[in-house]
């Protein structure tokens, strides 16, 4: 049960959508305990649908007792509706490729020192790589997490991307009683060494390559696959070695 206080429309919402997404799918929860059940906690998950917040949220909201605050593009407050309701749940802009971005971090980090749960997609879009394994990160996650010293719990889902598939022309839902919703969340990432030291360019590389590992172990776990031995870099546009990371 979720007892953590939240806005009125947050509440509804997630009602809605619990209702909607117990018709629309199965779902496949685990891992739920080494989510805090409160204070400041950073969740990291991996990008493959417009659903992933979602089928996540559902997950942290239902299973892990707590009310997720994302950080998702600015063009989602400015859209109709949509945008109301992403302002009025308390979720996180972010103006991505500017100056402002900075903004966002300071306000997930506001929100980790005022005992919220907050979620961010390290890739910074959705998955590139052809076999959707997480590819390569930004280092925005790596440094709110060196910076807020408070738990970084890495999330793997699975699923979403085949509810609501990427590049789908017209109405981009499936429909299917074979769906099945599948989230797990590991134990938290390990940076004590890390946070002592000055931040550098190298120290968020580590960083960063620490927290998608994390993520792809609970990728991993819910797709019954190992860990790929590659992983895609979105620069590169091919996959590469992942010790070459």
């Amino acid at each position: 049960m979720n007892h953590e206080p939240t806005e009125v429309v947050y509440r509804r919402l997630a009602q809605l959508l619990g209702f909607v997404a117990r018709r629309i799918g199965g779902r496949d929860w685990r891992g739920t305990e080494n989510v805090p059940q409160q204070g400041g906690v950073l969740v990291v998950v991996n990008h493959t649908s417009f659903f992933d917040p979602v089928a996540v949220g559902l997950y942290l909201i239902y299973g892990a007792g707590r009310w997720v605050r994302y950080l998702g593009k600015v063009q989602i407050f400015t859209t109709p509706v949509l945008g109301w309701l992403a302002r009025s749940c308390g979720q996180i802009p972010v103006e991505r490729h500017s100056e402002r971005a900075k903004d966002s971090l300071a306000a997930a980090k506001a929100a980790l020192v005022a005992g919220k749960l907050v979620g961010i997609y390290p890739e910074g879009t959705r998955a590139g790589d052809p076999d959707l394994w997480p590819t390569s990160g930004k280092t925005g996650a790596a440094r709110l997490a060196l910076e807020s010293d408070v738990p970084v719990i890495p999330v793997g889902q699975w699923g979403s991307h085949q509810f609501m598939p990427n590049g789908k022309r017209g109405f981009p839902l499936v429909f299917s009683r074979r769906h099945v919703f599948r989230v797990s969340a590991g134990a938290p990432i390990e940076f004590d060494d890390l946070r002592s030291r000055p931040v550098t360019k190298e120290l968020l590389e580590e960083a960063t390559r620490r927290i998608i590992d994390a993520i792809t172990v609970q990728v991993a776990l819910v797709r019954g696959e190992p860990v790929p031995a590659q992983r895609w870099d979105p620069d590169l546009k091919r996959h590469v070695p992942v010790e070459d990371r």
